[in-house]
């Protein structure tokens, strides 16, 4: 838990995006169809305009704040509620101040602008309430729990994005590819996001996948996607861990697209009880050099293992197997 030295709210603050208008060549305006913005997962799916030629995004934005205990504790005086969008991708960060209505300061509502040719993948939208404490002013007394997400380029409103599976000739393929020809899949995590390459020259692979075959190969492709999964967990696992943003006093910073939701799904599982900073800063640690790396890797496989639920699948795949032969013998 972090800790300020000075008072902040222990209220709740909370934001919502109640529209969203596009802005296209020649100053055309539309509004996003309501499918687009997702209050339960708090996420924007730009993707789902109607035109592909927009420029700008203009969010309408609400946020509630705990007046009363502003106005009953007295530590802050004038008070502000900014939203803020960021990208890590591109480094890019616009601030809108929100204005009070007419309820006695509640709720704040207000616009911010999203530039299109600022941003690549996945925004981030915060709400923070600013004010003076103590006499030095800009000090942000509250921030919403959970920032909403803007996604330049998604058809879904969807926290959670799922993974890219494409199935290839590995030996007719990229020539990349031409040198892992014996391996049944890859994990490519150089793009935006990470892709299985699933290798159609691999005999059976596709239909044990698809799920397409006798009930033996069924049951067989439950464990080979749960071992799929685990393969991915693993890498991305790594792609995360080595390529962090370090702060001067050598701080590590949880990466802001799926590289940072990876590692906090997996660090629980590798150090067990510790908090989320602390468990990036030792695996950083030992990464770099100080403390085992190789002690940490069966961690890193059980964490990944967890995550794809391997233990269970192949309990079910035992069982599968052995209610399959008793009917063959019967």
């Amino acid at each position: 838990m972090r800790v300020y030295p000075y008072p902040r709210l222990s209220g709740a603050v909370t934001a919502r995006v109640t529209a969203v208008r596009l802005r296209g060549p020649g100053d055309t305006r539309e509004q996003l169809d309501s499918r687009g913005c997702s209050v339960v997962e708090q996420v924007v799916a730009l993707g789902l305009a109607e035109r592909d030629d927009w420029h700008t995004a203009r969010l309408s934005v609400a946020a509630t704040v705990p007046i009363r205990e502003i106005e009953s504790k007295g530590h802050w005086s004038d008070v502000e509620v900014v939203a803020v969008l960021t990208e890590g991708a591109t480094n890019a960060r616009t601030v809108a101040r929100l204005a009070p209505g007419p309820g006695g300061g509640k709720e704040w509502t207000g616009e911010i602008e999203l530039n299109r040719d600022d941003h690549l993948d996945r925004v981030s939208l915060a709400v923070h309430v600013v004010a003076t404490v103590g006499g030095t002013a800009g000090r942000v007394i509250a921030s919403t729990d959970q920032d909403w997400v803007i996604d330049v380029t998604a058809d879904a409103p969807l926290r959670e994005r799922r993974l890219d599976v494409s199935t290839v000739s590995f030996a007719r393929g990229a020539e990349w590819l031409r040198g892992f020809r014996e391996a049944p899949w890859i994990v490519d995590t150089s793009g935006r996001m990470p892709t299985v390459r699933l290798n159609s020259d691999f005999e059976g692979l596709v239909a044990l996948v698809e799920g397409t075959g006798s009930k033996v190969e069924r049951v067989v492709g439950e464990m080979v996607l749960a071992q799929m999964c685990a393969d991915v967990w693993t890498a991305v696992f790594h792609t995360a861990i080595g390529d962090l943003e370090i702060e001067d006093d050598g701080t590590p910073l949880f990466p802001p697209d799926w590289r940072g939701a990876v590692l906090r799904e997996m660090l629980p599982d590798i150090f067990p009880g510790r908090a989320a900073e602390d468990a990036l800063r030792e695996v950083h640690i030992r990464r770099t050099g100080e403390g085992s790396w190789a002690d940490l890797q069966p961690r890193i496989h059980y964490a990944a293992g967890r995550r794809a639920e391997v233990p269970g699948t192949l309990a079910a795949t035992v069982r599968g197997i052995e209610r399959l032969d008793q009917e063959t013998h019967a």
